[in-house]
């Protein structure tokens, strides 16, 4: 793909998928706030402002922010140990500044070191949440809020215990318009004839017939009529006065209180590694392989959380399913992001009462198609091909992600992987090989570039194992580094365990510095090593060894 300047290049697949998604993060955004223990509204806020100003100072095509699940917890218990949400936009303020240092200190960089198999562990898991978090929603059960991704709910439920309590929950209307809505989807992106029609999308067709439904089913006075409680609920200002107070400016009279730093510390620590994960994901989401400068995202969300702070809005982050919701449905470039806060600002100033007829079971159904494509069989499959070293930190961070959170799935798999690394790192400190010869084998030990002290034990164990009166040649011709806890095992080795067990070793190549002695060698130790290659090929193996070895 050619490289775009002009932001509106894209602007029928931008504005479809920016439609999808801003039907997508209304609920989500009420339902953070709500679990929050936040105004409704804060959330919306967070949302305009995600897609508005992060959208447009981002260099992300695909990343959308907003309110972030991930925080809610941080939220409510700050909201409360702070005694007023005043107080805790004062620490939303610091967080966002601290985001913006980090960006100008280039803090983005660490994404570089998040694994593949990592981010695409956490992409599948968080497919699964979304599956099994949108079911009861599916069939008419609405006690977990919008956007939940814990495993462990408010309701003392956990996500699979709720799936057993829809059973007792059955809404036919809302199964029935969940039925439809995904039917639509399906066929929106097979039929041909459908597909032509770009400027639509399926998603919004699938909210259109939801409403029209349900509607006709209230009118009709039908057993299938969806309550006001499975409906999205957008509050709506009823005075001027009601809309002034939506907008809470923060008491930057608690900017004195320590408390007040530590919840701006830690949201700015969690909204940032949630903000890099989601931009590597997004970035491995993208047909284009286009990559995105993660520190000036960070500067960006610290501007968007300044801003949403002044507001009145919740912190915000690069979110998951937003973006994996803008990605199905076809964007291009960040203006869907941007369209979708658009919509936002534009819907609940205008028709906040046509988005309180939309069901939750219509959106339940688009989220679910979103999380089908993230959790794909063919993405378990592909990484079982790769072999146990790829397999295992995936399938690791995709069930941290579904049993406990996002982070801690990540901080598992990116662990599992760190201990491969180093398994991998003690295989390739040293090459061992033993070479037979008449009056006996000689073994060769040659060391990598880099030897650390991670390697210690693997040398340490290796020297262990060297049988009483055997003949030892240890190189480090290829060495740059040898760390000195090395140097200590291989000169005790040499001084007294060989000594003591008749063992002969041959120091080749340790430079002067290592302050290890190397065997005696001449400037025709090179022609000896060349003769030594060919009188080997003539099986006249044992007057070579006494070259090297002699007595």
């Amino acid at each position: 793909m050619s490289k775009k300047t002009n932001l509106f290049t894209y602007f029928k697949s931008d504005f479809a998928s920016g439609l999808v998604v801003f039907l997508v993060a209304l609920p989500l955004c009420l339902g953070i706030a709500m679990a929050s223990g936040a105004p409704l509204f804060s959330g919306i806020i967070s949302g305009i402002i995600g897609g508005i100003v992060v959208g447009y100072l981002s260099q992300s095509q695909l990343s959308v922010s907003g309110p972030a699940a991930g925080l809610t917890a941080i939220i409510l218990t700050a909201i409360t140990d702070l005694g007023a949400f005043d107080v805790f936009l004062t620490a939303v303020f610091i967080a966002g500044l601290i985001q913006l240092a980090l960006g100008f200190l280039k803090a983005g960089s660490i994404s570089n070191y998040f694994p593949t198999n990592v981010i695409e562990g956490m992409l599948a898991g968080i497919g699964v949440i979304i599956i099994m978090k949108q079911l009861p929603h599916a069939f008419g059960y609405d006690a977990d809020f919008e956007g939940d991704e814990a495993f462990l709910q408010v309701s003392d439920n956990n996500t699979f215990s709720a799936l057993f309590d829809v059973i007792n929950h059955l809404q036919l209307g809302a199964i029935l318009i969940t039925s439809i809505s995904i039917a639509i989807l399906i066929m929106w992106d097979k039929v041909s004839a459908l597909k032509k029609l770009k400027l639509v999308p399926g998603a919004l067709v699938a909210v259109i017939v939801g409403v029209l439904l349900n509607e006709f089913f209230i009118a009709s006075d039908s057993s299938l009529a969806i309550g006001k409680e499975h409906l999205v609920s957008l509050p709506i200002p009823t005075s001027v006065e009601e809309f002034k107070a939506i907008i809470v400016t923060p008491n930057f009279a608690g900017i004195m209180n320590p408390k007040v730093w530590v919840v701006g510390l830690t949201i700015a620590i969690v909204a940032s590694i949630e903000t890099l994960l989601c931009i590597e994901a997004a970035d491995r989401m993208d047909v284009h392989k286009r990559f995105t400068n993660t520190n000036v995202e960070l500067k960006a969300q610290g501007v968007g959380n300044v801003l949403s702070s002044l507001l009145g809005g919740l912190p915000m982050t690069s979110v998951v399913v937003r973006t994996s919701a803008n990605n199905a449905a076809g964007a291009k470039s960040k203006l869907s992001a941007i369209i979708h806060g658009v919509l936002l600002l534009v819907s609940v100033l205008t028709i906040p009462f046509l988005l309180n007829k939309i069901p939750l079971a219509t959106l339940a159904a688009v989220l679910i198609l979103v999380g089908y494509k993230l959790a794909k069989p063919a993405t378990f499959k592909h990484f079982w091909s790769y072999g146990k070293y790829q397999f295992l930190p995936f399938i690791a961070t995709f069930l941290g992600v579904v049993f406990t959170d996002l982070l801690k799935g990540v901080a598992l798999g990116i662990a599992i992987s760190i201990v491969f690394i180093l398994r991998g790192n003690l295989k390739r400190a040293y090459s061992f090989r033993k070479e037979e010869y008449v009056d006996g084998d000689v073994i060769h030990i040659d060391l990598a570039q880099e030897v650390s002290f991670l390697n210690k034990a693997a040398i340490k164990l290796t020297l262990a194992n060297i049988p009483e009166n055997s003949k030892v040649v240890i190189n480090a011709h290829d060495t740059v580094y040898i760390a000195h806890d090395i140097l200590d095992l291989l000169h005790e080795f040499k001084t007294t365990r060989a000594i003591d067990d008749n063992i002969k070793v041959k120091l080749k190549g340790f430079k002067k510095e290592y302050a290890l002695e190397n065997s005696a060698e001449s400037q025709n130790h090179v022609t000896i090593e060349h003769h030594y290659d060919f009188v080997k090929r003539e099986m006249v193996k044992k007057t070579v060894v006494k070259e090297e070895f002699p007595e």
